[in-house]
């Protein structure tokens, strides 16, 4: 090693050093938290999931069903390059909102209060429209101030918390008990009368109302309402200065440099296949419940299946991760798609048993995806780790959406037979197939590289010692 060299590997140890020395003092003066916060943390999450499941899972059904049924009228290729385009646009633009202005300039509590705000009245102002293109450049609009709201308050959240392992699932679950409590209210107040007590989840029902789908547009209403009250509970929350100097320029360009990584990028391409396919769920189940038998009124509580089942899944996952290995817990992520969709495909099934096939869903998320983010986040260096988080988000979220939107439509102008009619069976085994290639390509090909970044890190800190 020549002098030069010599002097620049010390320089950069050095640098390294004075790093960790930082960010352990940076931990430390964190480590107590902020007194109180995880419960007044929960509430905000409750609110966060609340507002996108007022009405997410009723917005296909609403779209599609006939103007003499109350709806929109819309074909299912449209609502399903609306809805895909709208979220995938929204990802997209997430990080760089959130992440590049909203970390730099403002604090993020009121930052997440303006975008919160905003949106609650586009919400409003779209449960008036029955125009496709204004339904589509408002929701546009919509995911673009929504959707960097879930970075802004997991980025709350951490700030406060005093041990993020140990806190944030705790602060997390209420997200999922947010949006199974909007799901379960709003049918009760705007589309039946006549409650009474029921032993079948949400343990309230009715007769549902003779205009209920047209009534399925105050779905957006009462996430408006929902988004308002959380905006103002916003300006409560801990403050969140703005992190001026957090920002590194390369640290986005270097998160690319991943995709040099073997299982990274074949996670990518697994995780695009199952993002697609996850996204269509959003589009197409809805209306699938319906054409069972479903009622409207029923169509939001029978999706919380899949929310009640998450839970229970991300509750595991830890201990899974641990006593298996990513590529099993991945694997069972993807068969578990395979399965829901093999299952939804047998239209003869029970009701019951259909709907109660639901529970694969929350399976299939926090296996596949919830795992898929603990990966990046063991595999990537320790200062590229949000960027590789953002990139990763932007292809999974940003371009699944898009061609979900795209293979949707396509699957339904395949099998729409004469009468006007889908035929849900082939579509959803299509889908299955499309989860099994991820699945193959995870059991075939994927190998853990995360013990090598362990090692390597190891290593690092062997020579600073």
């Amino acid at each position: 090693m020549t002098s030069g060299a010599a002097s620049a590997a010390h320089s950069r140890a050095d640098d390294a050093a004075a790093q960790e020395v930082a960010r352990r003092a940076a931990a430390a003066q964190h480590a107590g938290g902020t007194p109180g916060a995880v419960p007044r943390l929960a509430v905000m999450m409750f609110l966060q999931y609340a507002v996108w499941g007022a009405w997410l899972p009723l917005a296909a059904r609403y779209m599609t069903a006939t103007v003499g049924e109350g709806g929109l009228g819309f074909s299912v290729a449209q609502m399903s390059m609306l809805i895909g385009l709208a979220g995938s646009v929204g990802a997209v633009s997430a990080p760089f909102i959130a992440g590049q202005f909203a970390d730099r300039y403002f604090p993020a509590q009121k930052f997440l209060a303006a975008l919160l705000l905003l949106g609650g009245a586009l919400k409003w102002i779209t449960a008036s429209q029955t125009g496709y293109d204004a339904w589509l450049w408002l929701s546009i609009a919509y995911g673009v101030l929504y959707m960097p709201t879930l970075a802004l308050s997991n980025s709350v959240a951490f700030a406060h918390v005093a041990d993020r392992t140990r806190d944030f699932p705790k602060v997390r679950v209420w997200g999922s008990i947010g949006w199974i409590a909007a799901s379960w209210v709003f049918p009760m107040i705007w589309l039946q009368t006549a409650l009474h007590a029921t032993w079948m989840p949400p343990f309230l029902d009715g007769a549902e109302r003779p205009d209920a789908t047209a009534h399925l547009a105050d779905a957006l209403r009462f996430s408006g309402m929902l988004s308002f009250a959380y905006a103002a509970y916003c300006l409560t929350l801990p403050d969140t200065p703005p992190k001026r100097d957090g920002v590194q320029s390369l640290a986005f360009a270097r998160a690319f440099g991943l995709l040099r990584r073997p299982s990274f990028a074949l996670l990518l391409l697994a995780g695009l296949l199952v993002s697609m396919i996850h996204q269509i769920y959003f589009m197409q189940a809805g209306p699938y419940l319906v054409h069972l038998g479903l009622r409207d009124s029923d169509v939001g509580p029978a999706m919380t299946v899949g929310q009640f089942s998450e839970i229970a899944a991300i509750g595991v996952l830890g201990w899974l991760l641990a006593k298996t290995s990513f590529r099993v817990v991945l694997a069972i992520g993807a068969l578990s798609y395979v399965l829901r969709y093999l299952v939804w495909s047998q239209v003869q099934l029970p009701v019951p048993v259909l709907v109660g096939s639901l529970a694969l869903h929350g399976v299939g998320y926090a296996c596949f995806f919830a795992a898929s983010y603990i990966y990046v986040d063991r595999l990537a260096p320790p200062d590229i780790r949000h960027s590789a988080q953002t990139v990763f988000g932007i292809i999974m979220l940003g371009g699944g959406p898009v061609l979900g939107g795209v293979l949707s439509g396509k699957l339904a102008q395949t099998f729409t037979g004469a009468d006007g009619k889908l035929d849900y069976g082939p579509m959803w085994l299509s889908l299955a197939a499309f989860a099994a290639v991820a699945f193959l390509i995870v059991v075939a090909t994927f190998r853990d590289e995360t013990r090598e970044a362990d090692g390597a890190t190891a290593a690092a800190k062997g020579t600073l010692a």
